[in-house]
């Protein structure tokens, strides 16, 4: 699944009152991470995450969103946004055009 524009604008939305959940720390993207952004995502579908002085947090970005299954929402200075679909209960409804 690819986010649309619109999709993503309405993602980033969404999260913004929310706090990250998951924060990658000085030893960056290691097993123990993604486990806590699985889980993550598994609860809540929408889920923010805060890098912690990265080298390259676009890159960081995409190997969360890759390694996860997620789709990338947005990257707002070192927090990245990614959503994950349910795959039994949805519980947010993107909007179609």
């Amino acid at each position: 699944m690819t986010l649309k524009g619109f999709q993503r604008r309405f993602l980033r939305q969404r999260a913004h009152p929310l706090r990250a959940l998951v924060h990658v720390g000085e030893a960056g993207l290691s097993n123990g991470v993604f486990a806590a952004l699985d889980e993550a995502l598994l609860n809540h579908e929408l889920v923010k995450v805060r890098l912690h002085e990265p080298e390259d947090k676009k890159a960081s970005a995409r190997e969360l969103a890759r390694r996860s299954g997620s789709e990338l929402a947005g990257l707002v200075g070192h927090t990245v946004i990614l959503y994950r679909r349910h795959p039994d209960e949805p519980r947010i409804e993107l909007p179609e055009r």
